[in-house]
């Protein structure tokens, strides 16, 4: 069986470059991202103490080592979400310092997706592999690399 030509799926990496918009939208997409970890920690916290006051109504002594020891998981588990939940909080923080320092006209990530592409024989397979799309406020400037 000769093939002459084959179908491959690629990366494609996505980059935008920085434009007051771009700034604008990115700051906003960031925080409301850090208003739903402070909603949820909120959340987090209320459950944890609705949990701790179930067990303390289940119990006729609260000085039952069993009793102490379950509200003592509880809590360890609730401290163990809440941790995870203000660490991706401070990375969000971090990302919006970053885009508030960010220069106009930069090249940043946006991230990747997927394409197929056509190769035959003697094409540079490495260089179909590298494209690249570049955004000016969500439109396409620029596509690089080999299609």
């Amino acid at each position: 069986m000769d093939v002459s030509q084959l179908q491959i799926k690629r990366n494609i990496t996505v980059k935008a470059i920085v434009t007051p918009l771009w700034k604008e939208e990115a700051q906003k997409q960031l925080q409301s991202q850090i208003n739903q970890v402070d909603s949820r920690l909120q959340q987090l916290e209320m459950q944890g103490q609705r949990m701790v006051t179930e067990v303390q109504k289940q119990t006729s002594n609260p000085e039952d080592p069993a009793v102490k020891q379950q509200i003592s998981s509880v809590q360890n588990k609730l401290n163990q979400d809440k941790s995870k939940l203000l660490q991706q909080k401070n990375q969000f923080l971090q990302q919006l310092q970053t885009v508030q320092t960010l220069e106009l006209d930069k090249e940043v990530n946006q991230g990747q997706m997927e394409s197929f592409f056509t190769v035959s024989q003697g094409d540079n397979l490495i260089k179909k592999m590298q494209v690249e799309i570049l955004l000016r406020d969500g439109v396409i400037e620029e596509i690089r690399g080999e299609l």
